[in-house]
């Protein structure tokens, strides 16, 4: 195993994430959970998505939750947008950092987008230039990187050719988004070589699911290959409206509680996201997947000390 990093970037995607797979909550409770998720020490938040309320209700008060928020210091919010109209909104509500999403596989970016691949590649070049012009900074997230709940296992080389295609574009970084948890640490290193072996460059991160279990260990195999910026969702919230039995995302505390044992530092507080992810559950009323949330003791890990 190569050498671990000391800092880990957790960016916090429930309040996107996370709620867009749950009964719609009030905008209230999104607003309590963003702001107490701002008082945990972590850098960075996916606060809201810019998409057709007709295809994501969660979302249709996106504008009034981010008037809302009491945005703290030295926390970085961004939104997710579907194209270059939901860039525009996300612009126009004084979003610098904005992601947009692509899937590999063109059944599932049919399902979510309502159009092909190439057709929402094809958008995201002039949303790159939108963005860029009014000053933001665009992230892709290739959605479906590790497989697709449609069309089966994804070849690596074709994630490879889209990040080719953004690249050239001009996004600022890239993720990737183990859409249905199908991502096992075989798959996470055929991907990371296949990608970095072409564009060593690019700031790179990763989105995982634990469908199947295996997000830690996802997680670990991308430590062990550099990585060091991840999505994590409080509590385990989320999941995909259209993936198929894909559960929710890896569990912000149970991602934050094997870092700090290993010595990593996130600049999370585990005592208050715990706090956090016990509010989420009652806010969306039903008990979240994470493990570390009914565990004890609660946090004050001690590392091992390094041999």
């Amino acid at each position: 195993m190569s050498q671990m990093p000391d800092f880990v970037s957790i960016r916090e995607v429930g309040p996107r994430d996370g709620l867009q797979n749950e009964e719609p909550i009030p905008t209230d409770a999104k607003v309590r959970l963003l702001d107490a998720l701002s008082s945990t020490g972590v850098r960075r938040i996916e606060a809201v998505s810019f998409v057709h309320p007709k295809a994501i209700p969660q979302m249709a008060d996106a504008d009034e939750v981010w008037q809302r928020v009491a945005r703290a210091p030295g926390v970085r919010y961004s939104a997710l947008v579907p194209n270059s109209r939901g860039a525009q909104r996300a612009l126009d509500a004084g979003f610098g950092e904005i992601e947009v999403v692509v899937s590999v596989s063109d059944t599932h970016n049919r399902r979510n987008v309502n159009r092909s691949t190439g057709e929402s590649l094809d958008d995201i070049a002039e949303l790159i230039d939108l963005l860029h012009g009014a000053g933001a900074q665009a992230e892709v997230v290739v959605a479906t990187s590790f497989g697709c709940p449609y069309e089966g296992d994804v070849d690596p080389r074709r994630v490879a050719a889209i990040i080719d295609r953004v690249v050239a574009d001009g996004a600022d970084r890239v993720a990737f988004g183990d859409t249905t948890g199908m991502a096992t640490p075989r798959r996470v290193r055929e991907l990371l070589t296949e990608v970095r072996d072409r564009h060593a460059h690019i700031p790179v991160l990763l989105h995982f699911h634990n469908t199947r279990g295996t997000a830690l260990a996802n997680m670990l195999t991308a430590l062990d290959l550099g990585v060091t910026e991840f999505d994590t969702s409080v509590g385990g919230l989320g999941g995909c409206p259209y993936a198929p039995g894909a559960s929710g995302n890896l569990a912000t505390e149970e991602a934050v509680h094997m870092l700090h044992d290993m010595g990593i530092d996130t600049g999370i507080d585990l005592d208050a996201l715990l706090e956090v992810a016990e509010l989420a559950e009652r806010l969306v009323g039903r008990q979240l997947p994470s493990g570390v949330l009914r565990a004890g003791p609660r946090t004050r890990l001690t590392p091992l000390p390094t041999p």
